[in-house]
């Protein structure tokens, strides 16, 4: 069997470079680890900024959606990275390339239409989805506690009177 490297170029030196390294790594890190300090103060795991005092934590949780944006900013980069990659040899692709390009933005467009649909991009409440429950929830109010229900017209006409 034989190797890809030439027979007459050595592999030690290759192997002795990677030993070395990975010797460094782990006395650089053992001693770190050793000669450190150990302590856990208050601040320690507070974020500093300017001398500013903090006012919370430094670790919020995120929406759930926040990762889900930022995953399909992920795929729509590489595909951005795929077509400039194809525009730069679009001469040596020919018709072929321009094909399969095409059904490549095409799949995505379907992918972005799709994810629109479902609500993947809503960044926030639907305002119509408030309104429509803000007057249920009044109509509701109204039909089940009338003595309590106060409408704002009725009050303003009898301080008028």
């Amino acid at each position: 069997m034989k190797i890809a490297i030439a027979e007459n170029t050595p592999i030690w030196p290759f192997l002795a470079y990677g030993a070395i390294v990975v010797i460094l790594v782990s006395i650089i890190l053992g001693l770190s680890y050793v000669l450190g300090q150990r302590h856990k103060d208050r601040a320690t795991g507070e974020a500093y900024e300017s001398g500013i005092i903090s006012t919370g934590s430094a670790r919020l949780r995120f929406p759930s959606q926040f990762y889900l944006v930022a995953m399909l900013f992920v795929i729509f980069d590489i595909e951005t990275v795929l077509i400039i990659s194809w525009a730069i040899a679009y001469k040596e692709v020919g018709w072929a390339g321009f094909l399969g390009v095409s059904i490549f933005i095409f799949i995505l467009l379907a992918v972005l239409v799709y994810e629109w649909r479902n609500g993947a991009l809503d960044f926030g409440p639907d305002g119509k989805k408030i309104l429509r429950a803000y007057k249920k929830m009044r109509k509701h109010q109204k039909a089940t506690h009338p003595h309590d229900y106060t409408d704002n017209k009725t009050q303003t006409q009898q301080a008028v009177m």
